[in-house]
């Protein structure tokens, strides 16, 4: 298959055409207008700085279902001990910013560079972008950030400075989330910590039908607020 180059033209390749890997194309820019079309495609941005903007839409895809979370007695234990402080939409910028300066395990860089914390930062001042923070003892020791589309929240990443403060962030969240009737949570792609939550990867064909569905609602972007 062959990787498609963008120009500054708004728009995107049939994800039917992505390599192996879900690499779909290249170039372009990190506009809201292309961003936001990218998500409603079933698409997402993830890079090295070193690199071109790289687009990927991988098969299979991994999703939450609500319904189906996982929280372990020891996890809801601690949820209910009230240990940490979760805030929605109070620091976005604070979390971005961890998120790119939080190293991981196996991970000598970050692909969350400065014009994606930019790009992000504008679409949070447009209410589709929205953050999560864990706090205790009022500092920033947790957190994730991702979009809100229609019914779906596209997750991008999460940090943790002290022991299962991201989890208990993205737990809270994916239970506000079910409240509010979500189809899904777009996890993108596999990793062991999402599966030990509940996520599974399904066809990318499912995906996007599901996906379809999930954008139907008539909800419009604006800045969140816990209970």
């Amino acid at each position: 298959m062959p990787i498609f180059q963008l120009d500054q033209q708004l728009w995107f390749p049939p994800v039917e055409y992505a390599e192996e890997d879900g690499l779909l194309a290249v170039d372009g820019d990190l506009s809201p207008e292309r961003l936001l079309l990218a998500y409603h495609s079933g698409i997402f941005p993830w890079y090295n700085e070193e690199d071109p903007i790289l687009w990927w839409s991988p098969n299979p895809r991994m999703v939450l279902y609500p319904s189906e979370l996982k929280v372990s007695k020891s996890m809801a234990q601690m949820l209910r001990g009230n240990k940490f402080s979760i805030t929605v939409d109070t620091a976005f910028e604070q979390v971005i910013t961890a998120c790119a300066s939080t190293l991981r395990d196996g991970q000598p860089g970050t692909w969350i560079v400065p014009e994606m914390i930019e790009a992000y930062t504008k679409l949070h001042q447009m209410g589709y972008a929205h953050s999560v923070e864990v706090w205790r003892d009022n500092r920033l020791v947790g957190g994730l950030y991702g979009l809100a589309l229609g019914k779906v929240f596209c997750g991008e990443s999460m940090f943790s400075l002290e022991s299962n403060a991201s989890k208990a962030g993205f737990i809270t969240l994916v239970q506000w989330l079910q409240q509010k009737g979500y189809h899904f949570i777009d996890c993108q792609t596999h990793t062991p910590h999402l599966e030990s939550l509940g996520a599974r990867q399904i066809p990318r064909e499912q995906f996007l039908k599901e996906l379809a569905l999930a954008l139907h609602s008539s909800l419009e972007p604006a800045k969140w607020a816990f209970p």
